[in-house]
């Protein structure tokens, strides 16, 4: 095997205007995500953990963590007394700086399924601290970081609606990630910094951005045809979608 990737790197060159990245096809058949930075070559898995390793035989170390946790309930009754030490924490946020790049890739590469079920996994680890971390530290660490991944999370699930066609699930989803960072704000910070907050800032942004590409839907549609029918004073026409707008309420 030859270590030397030069060749790679002449062939692909570092482009500091956009995120360098793309899939390939590893040796062992599986999807392989490239990501060219400066001064190399960062390779991460496309499934599983990014690094391909399996901690104490689990897929990543939450499911690890959240395994013991199961075997604490069943033993105890209850999650009373289960904690994670300090060096527990120091890993998961280690992992989760994994997952983070990869899920940055996704949404370059347009892999928004792949980056939602990477933001959602990264969101259970936050959850899982904020519970259980025996130190205060450890849990704002993360918590500092929940905006960003909700509002991440949500662009993930909103794309995955509209490329559907199903304008009114994609604003749903926007408007539960709202809800979610000012739920956030509110319990940590105060409404004050709603104000200041980037991720609220574009969401709401998107929000009305769908609101006004969305299609009408049919009553709204012939709502508007009526009032456009009574304005020019053509009755017939006013009658006509009158009946049609109530045989779709009747239904």
């Amino acid at each position: 095997m030859d270590p030397d990737i030069s060749e790679i790197l002449r062939d692909w060159e570092h482009d500091t205007s956009r995120t360098n990245t793309r899939r390939i096809a590893g040796k062992d058949g599986r999807m392989k995500i490239q990501i060219r930075v400066d001064l190399g070559l960062l390779q991460m898995e496309a499934d599983g953990r990014p690094d391909g390793k399996r901690p104490h035989g689990f897929e990543s170390l939450l499911e690890y963590h959240l395994a013991r946790l199961a075997a604490h309930e069943r033993r105890e009754s209850s999650d009373s007394g289960f904690l994670l030490d300090r060096e527990d924490c120091r890993q998961l946020r280690a992992e989760a700086t994994q997952y983070y790049y990869r899920y940055l890739c996704f949404f370059a590469l347009e892999d928004v399924e792949r980056a939602e079920r990477d933001t959602a996994r990264n969101l259970r680890v936050f959850d899982l601290v904020a519970r259980y971390a025996s130190h205060e530290s450890d849990k704002t660490a993360l918590e500092q970081y929940r905006p960003y991944v909700i509002m991440m999370n949500t662009r993930a699930k909103a794309t995955i609606a509209l490329r559907n066609g199903d304008f009114q699930a994609a604003l749903q989803r926007v408007e539960e990630g709202i809800a979610a960072i000012e739920r956030f704000f509110a319990l940590h910070q105060g409404t004050a910094v709603f104000g200041n907050s980037a991720e609220l800032a574009f969401l709401s942004s998107w929000a009305n951005q769908i609101k006004e590409s969305r299609p009408l839907p049919l009553d709204e549609q012939l709502e508007l045809e009526l009032k456009d029918a009574l304005d020019r004073e053509d009755y017939e026409t006013a009658a006509r979608l009158r009946d049609e707008i109530r045989k779709l309420a009747s239904h």
